[in-house]
């Protein structure tokens, strides 16, 4: 199979998977890919040439902060309760520290948000396996008692 035919491929299975997804699982693919693409601008750091290097940072956390932005979108804060501004509150936070990390081209915010979204995709794959309900959701513990990290103040 020729690399153009894999990739078709794939970009078929990405398609049929996101449009069969459940709304769980596509949380569950949302944040698998905002993780990829973190890891990517992680691994921009390592670059040696300073275009490749700001490139291969700025890109990625771009993507992720584009997924961050849908998945912000997609709240439902008329009926989302205190869960709904808790995740909005993570997501604004986390999209914070990408732009900061972006700017300064520092690594420490972008493994900060890979260790937060990490969490939560993990309790959200446990969430789709189990069916549970999106009443479920608003019992998570780690949710609903941490709301976003403190921010540090700006220098």
């Amino acid at each position: 199979m020729s690399m153009f035919s894999q990739t078709r491929a794939w970009q078929s299975y990405r398609q049929v998977a996101t449009q069969t997804a459940s709304p769980g699982q596509l949380v569950v693919l949302l944040y698998n890919g905002l993780i990829r693409f973190l890891e990517q601008a992680r691994a921009g750091f390592v670059l040696e040439d300073p275009k490749e290097f700001n490139e291969a940072i700025n890109n990625n956390l771009q993507r992720a902060q584009a997924i961050l932005n849908e998945l912000n979108q997609a709240l439902n804060m008329a009926e989302g309760g205190e869960f709904a501004q808790r995740m909005r509150g993570l997501y604004d936070y986390f999209d914070r520290r990408l732009q900061e990390s972006n700017m300064t081209k520092a690594e420490p915010g972008i493994v900060e948000v890979i260790k937060h979204i990490t969490v939560l995709r993990d309790a959200w794959e446990e969430i789709v396996q189990r069916g549970a309900s999106e009443m479920d959701i608003a019992r998570l513990p780690h949710v609903e008692k941490s709301g976003p990290p403190s921010p540090r103040p700006s220098p």
